[in-house]
């Protein structure tokens, strides 16, 4: 049997970000599963994960020993650690750890490379790797980030806001009387009950932060930056579809493939 090229190795990339673990297997460029898990963190996370992953690998016929590669980005560091030991006992492998240090294609025009969130270097890995041009990389995530990459490879800063769910949650847990509401947009501005208004105050609020911010990054930037939207609620917001070059749900864990094949090489 010949020995596993680089486009027939299985990857397994694992993102572990603040509300969400998102799990990928990819091989040839392709992810062939795409798992979510919610992220805990308290004294049975450990098992939680490895009943949930052991479980999908076994519901989709994934067998451990078809995983050449496992590479990790983590901005929940008690999680850290568990997932390295997790993915070794599962996998045999040791995991590569997603840091400033590890993908040196990319430069870091900021003040503090360490601070970095990993998930944003991942986005800007992929951005500049597949589209090789200026543009701003829109996360709606737990948080909503704004990351700046050129089209030399240079990440040249970040803007961070409340992510959607951020925002209506604590919305709902600072107020007595706020009911938590779903994310869906509202035909009008003007609510008529107090759903209808928080979703109007938020989400439709959200559109005009987006617009506006994009707006200020290409004055300061330039107008030839183009802006792509990843992230579990890159999809909600309809009305900015006109913003964006391209939406790209799984842009971070891209990142995490691109620089795990580049590391191997």
């Amino acid at each position: 049997m010949p020995a596993n090229t680089q486009s027939d190795t299985m990857i397994l990339a694992i993102d572990i970000g603040n509300s969400n673990v998102t799990i990928g297997l990819c091989q040839a460029a392709r992810w062939k599963h795409v798992w979510r898990l919610p992220t805990k963190t308290d004294g049975e996370s450990a098992m939680f994960y490895q009943l949930q992953i052991s479980d999908l690998m076994l519901e989709y016929a994934v067998a451990p020993e078809d995983i050449q590669s496992v590479i990790i980005s983590t901005v929940v560091p008690e999680l850290r650690h568990i997932f390295e030991k997790l993915s070794e006992r599962i996998t045999g492998i040791a995991a590569l750890v997603v840091g400033p240090g590890v993908y040196s294609k990319l430069q870091l025009s900021i003040e503090n490379p360490e601070e970095l969130g990993t998930d944003l270097f991942a986005n800007a890995v992929a951005a500049h790797y597949r589209y090789q041009r200026d543009c701003i990389v829109v996360d709606f995530g737990t948080a909503l980030t704004f990351t700046c990459i050129d089209r030399s490879g240079k990440l040249l800063g970040v803007s961070i806001a409340p992510g959607l769910k951020t925002s209506i949650g604590a919305l709902f847990q600072k107020t007595a009387q706020l009911p938590e509401v779903p994310l869906e947009l509202p035909a009008s501005a003007v609510g008529k009950n107090t759903v209808h208004a928080i979703q109007a105050g938020v989400l439709l609020g959200y559109v005009g932060l987006v617009r506006y911010l994009l707006q200020q990054l290409r004055a300061e930037l330039g107008e030839q930056y183009i802006a792509l939207a990843t992230g579990g609620l890159s999809a909600i917001l309809h009305p900015l579809r006109d913003q964006f070059h391209a939406i790209e749900p799984e842009l971070t864990l891209d990142g995490l493939r691109i620089i795990s094949e580049e590391v191997q090489k």
